[in-house]
């Protein structure tokens, strides 16, 4: 068994110190890479050379034997000229070594395996498994000796090919014979069957298995290990390899593998846990979810209506069809998958020599710091590499998540996470970022079958774990989402990603977005699917909600819609919007007493700061009213922000969304804002995201799907037979409705009134965002200072999107048209 050097490593004081120094010097010189190419260069040459005097000897071997036999008295230089080996004297007495002093034939494996292990050094490219390379030929160069070697003592003859057997073939077959007789035969069969079955599996062999046919199919998979499969991407690759010196394979066999600590590259989760006495680094590499092309469900899927097909009608006295929701757009077709782009080949380009190297590394700063290690696994992900430890006993969990900072630079990688320890497992966690990252397309993820197959009521695509899982989440059960990360991070990208996961699972009947983009431009590439999936305010000219005010009514709206909807489920007997459709589908709710069917509602806000920096309260209300209520009756809400401070995502808004999001930001502060953790602080961006429901947080990579692609998806849908109109919202008036401008009372005018005129005329600019900016006012308050400002004469009428003319030209006039309203009021 290998000896684990890290387990074994004790510091002392003074002369132990010193010792411990030397051996840093000789490890680092055992790592030169100048040292392996020296190494494997000589293995290859040695290996052809080799080869070629075993060649030479069948032909030359017998005229050379007497040369050989009097190389003391003649001398090297009177001998070599009389040599007829290919290679000289060296040739020849290397040959004669090998072939007739040892192991006659068999000897011709030894080349073979040379050149195998001087390439494996040389250029880091595995051709056959060197452990399994050195098994075989250990065994064949005993066995085919005993074998050449009992075939020539049964004959009893010294013929001209004896010689082929070697010496330790023939001595093995004097003392086999003396043991076993002729039932030396039986020995080598024997043993021939012992080594096939260990060597080759056979017990994946259909007649050999008592397991069943999906058992035998299981343990294939499992267990078999070769280079040629993985080749072909088959199941499963094996290769072993030392710690201490990663490219010097060969020798560290011929050496027992002393003093060295070995770990296994494996595509599978490990089978065993390793003895505590060998540290073991497994690479566990899961490879790409099985992706099936087909198309998401038809119109004729509809998995969430779990009702029968039909329904008794009492009145009537027979059964009646079920009410069906997506007959008024029977024709509509769900986009394709074709619709969008293969990003990336999907394989993780995680090299070898990266794991090695990072392994080493952590393992070695651990070490210096008196931290002993049983085992260690990596599990490769699409962005990072996940190093699962197993402290030895006593170490302090503490202890090792302060060297994060060491760990970090002893790596020289940005974004280095410590989980201590793992929830739910008994390992410590080291986040590595990939030198080449793997894009996730969005392709990819909708084609696999855990969302095809999905059963969740509103599933989006949130991305892959480490181990390249599909991570599914189920809004309706969030039931909300507040997301966070610094500009670039891949924000508005997430939000694409969630759209069109629910886009793609969705009919138009079952589903409708409430759009807010104060930005204007993040979410406008959805304005086609208006009168598929949008619902807006009845009279509102653009479906995607740009202006604080309608947003301000369309939240408020939406507690209007929400508050009727709890009405109807209460007049049902329902608890939830699930209970309430299933029965109106039965035909159990009466459409004459207000019932209908009702569809989800998502709301997306891109960028919450703005909207708390000019509307505050008038905000913030409604979304924690919502957020507080709507889950039972199918409002759901996705909200994202660039700034995750206090002052924006406020308390009573954070308590209400247990599932935060985060990209990453730019300080710890920002981080515990969001996930009342740090972490996010650490990501690497593009994507790298960080997902709470909880207690737990889950590292996820993001899809990338581009905006090109959201236009085809969107023209795509936008191109079909919609519904007459977007679905319509309760009406809602805000306190500032410009029908009440005539009715101002300015002997009521609000405080700030004098200063919002001087403000107005001193920039010539007649708008009620310049006074929400400067006063820093609400948008409903400043609405009522712009009516007041009107009613005076101060500014013209509301001109839609044009600012408001200003009627006073400069101060002074301003001036005495305000003693004038005093004086009047």
């Amino acid at each position: 068994m290998a000896k684990n050097t890290y387990k074994s490593n004790t510091f002392k004081k003074g002369d132990k110190e010193k010792k411990s120094s030397k051996l840093n010097i000789q490890w680092n010189f055992l790592k030169d890479r100048r040292l392996h190419l020296a190494f494997g260069f000589f293995l290859l040459t040695a290996s052809i050379f080799l080869f070629t005097a075993f060649v030479s000897y069948l032909f030359t071997g017998k005229s050379d034997m007497s040369v050989l036999q009097s190389v003391s008295e003649t001398g090297v230089k009177a001998s070599g000229a009389e040599m007829d080996n290919w290679l000289g004297l060296l040739g020849a007495q290397s040959a004669y070594y090998f072939i007739f002093k040892w192991f006659g034939l068999a000897a011709f494996l030894i080349p073979p395996f040379l050149f195998l292990a001087g390439y494996r050094i040389t250029f880091n490219k595995v051709i056959f498994s060197i452990k399994s390379a050195f098994t075989f030929m250990a065994f064949f160069l005993f066995w085919f000796s005993l074998l050449l070697g009992f075939m020539v003592f049964e004959s009893g003859k010294i013929t001209a090919f004896s010689f082929l057997c070697g010496g330790i073939g023939y001595e093995l077959a004097v003392l086999f014979n003396s043991l076993f007789g002729w039932g030396t035969y039986l020995i080598l069969i024997l043993s021939l069957l012992i080594f096939i079955v260990f060597y080759f599996d056979v017990t994946s062999l259909l007649f050999f298995n008592s397991k069943s046919a999906n058992d035998n199919q299981a343990a294939d998979e499992e267990e078999k290990v070769s280079f040629a499969e993985e080749k072909t991407h088959a199941d499963q690759e094996e290769t072993s390899m030392t710690s201490e010196e990663v490219h010097d394979e060969f020798t560290e066999e011929e050496e027992s593998l002393d003093d060295a600590s070995t770990w296994t590259v494996s595509e599978q989760k490990p089978k065993k846990a390793p003895p505590q006495e060998e540290l073991t680094m497994e690479v566990e590499n899961t490879l790409e979810n099985k992706v099936v092309q087909e198309e998401p469900p038809k119109e004729e899927e509809k998995p969430e209506m779990e009702v029968e097909e039909s329904n008794f009608d009492e009145k009537l006295g027979k059964k009646v069809e079920n009410y069906d929701p997506t007959l008024d757009l029977s024709s509509y077709k769900y986009p394709t998958l074709d619709l969008l782009a293969d990003h990336d080949s999907g394989k993780v380009k995680v090299t070898q020599e990266e794991l090695e190297a990072n392994k080493d590394k952590i393992l070695e700063t651990l070490t210096n710091f008196k931290i002993k290690i049983q085992s260690i696994k990596a599990t490769i992900g699409p962005t990072v590499t996940l190093y699962e430890i197993v402290p030895e006993a006593g170490v302090k969990i503490s202890k090792i998540k302060n060297l994060e900072d060491d760990i970090a630079l002893s790596l020289a990688a940005l974004g280095i996470r410590i989980i201590a320890p793992i929830p739910g497992k008994g390992t410590i966690g080291i986040e590595v970022p990939n030198k080449n990252r793997e894009m996730v397309s969005m392709k990819s993820v909708l084609a696999t079958d855990k969302f095809l197959k999905s059963d969740k009521e509103l599933p989006i695509i949130m991305g892959k774990t480490i181990s390249n899982d599909v991570f599914i989440a189920d809004l309706a059960k969030m039931p909300h989402l507040l997301m966070a990360g610094a500009t670039g991070q891949g924000k508005s990208v997430g939000l694409n990603v969630m759209l069109a996961s629910l886009i793609y699972k969705k009919h138009p009947s079952q589903l409708k977005f409430v759009l807010v983009d104060p930005k204007k431009v993040e979410l406008t590439v959805f304005n086609k699917l208006e009168r598929h999936f949008l619902a807006t305010l009845p009279g509102t000219e653009e479906p995607i909600i740009t202006d604080t005010k309608k947003v301000v009514n369309t939240l408020n709206s939406l507690c209007i819609e929400m508050d009727n909807r709890y009405d109807l489920l209460k007049d049902a007997g329902c608890r939830n919007l699930k209970e309430y459709n299933n029965k109106f589908i039965s035909r159990k709710l009466n459409p004459e007493k207000g019932h209908k069917f009702l569809p989800y509602i998502v709301l997306v806000i891109d960028e919450l700061a703005d909207l708390m920096m000019t509307a505050g309260k008038e905000v913030e209300t409604p979304i924690a009213r919502l957020a507080q209520l709507a889950r039972a009756i199918g409002i759901h809400l996705i909200i994202a922000t660039q700034r995750p401070s206090v002052n924006v995502i406020t308390g009573i808004i954070k308590a209400n969304f247990p599932a935060r999001l985060s990209f990453r930001v730019t300080s710890k502060i920002d981080s515990r804002t969001i996930l009342d953790a740090s972490g996010s602080e650490q990501l690497v961006g593009m994507g790298d995201m960080l997902l709470s429901q909880g207690s737990d947080l889950i590292r996820l990579q993001c899809p990338f799907i581009d905006t090109p692609e959201i236009d085809e998806v969107v023209e795509y849908i936008g191109n079909q037979r919609g519904y007459e109109q977007a679905y319509q919202l309760p009406e809602f008036a805000g306190d500032d409705d410009d029908s009440k401008v005539g009715e101002v009372d300015l002997s009521e005018r609000d405080a700030l009134f004098d200063e919002a005129a001087k403000l107005i005329v001193l920039h010539q600019q007649g708008s009620t965002s310049l006074i929400q900016r400067k006063l820093k006012l609400g948008y409903n308050r400043a609405g009522r200072l712009i009516d007041q400002l009107e009613a005076a004469g101060i500014v013209g009428a509301f001109e839609g999107s044009k600012a408001r003319e200003v009627l006073i030209p400069d101060e002074y006039s301003l001036e005495q048209l305000l003693n004038n309203i005093d004086n009047n009021h």
